[in-house]
């Protein structure tokens, strides 16, 4: 299933994230696609906020994964932008992480999409212009009502 939608601010794309993160389960999987500066961080809190974690979301870009801890659930946010192999995953520690009973967002995506397992759920994100983006979600029937 395919949703899409045009935002036309970082206020409407966190917006428009938070309607996802309401929906997302334990063991949901984001895969990122988008350029730099696309607003993935900016989707990220949006998501944060559907959880119920709050709006506090940095880009992870030097710690490769910034940690959101609820009382029910935890969302991991990383960057995949310098990993390219499961060596790398494995010594930054990615397969130490219980994706399992929380939910991960992962920018560069790209970069590891084989070694993602789960629900993956992909999320693009195309820069039309200095603040109107072009979202494209692809997950299963639960995402079936957002954006309408």
């Amino acid at each position: 299933m395919i949703r899409k939608i045009i935002t036309k601010s970082p206020e409407e794309t966190i917006e428009a994230a938070a309607e996802i993160g309401k929906l997302l389960q334990k063991g949901d999987i984001i895969a990122y696609h988008g350029g730099l500066g696309a607003g993935k961080t900016t989707f990220t809190r949006g998501l944060a906020l559907g959880l119920g974690l709050g709006d506090v979301v940095t880009s992870p870009t030097f710690a490769l994964v910034n940690e959101y801890i609820g009382d029910k659930i935890n969302l991991y946010h990383f960057d995949m932008y310098r990993i390219s192999s499961e060596w790398d995953l494995e010594s930054c520690g990615f397969y130490d992480y219980d994706f399992g009973n929380n939910v991960a967002a992962v920018e560069w995506s790209e970069n590891i999409e084989k070694y993602l397992s789960g629900k993956v759920i992909n999320i693009t994100i195309n820069s039309l212009d200095e603040l109107e983006r072009e979202i494209t979600l692809e997950g299963d029937e639960r995402f079936a009502s957002a954006w309408n």
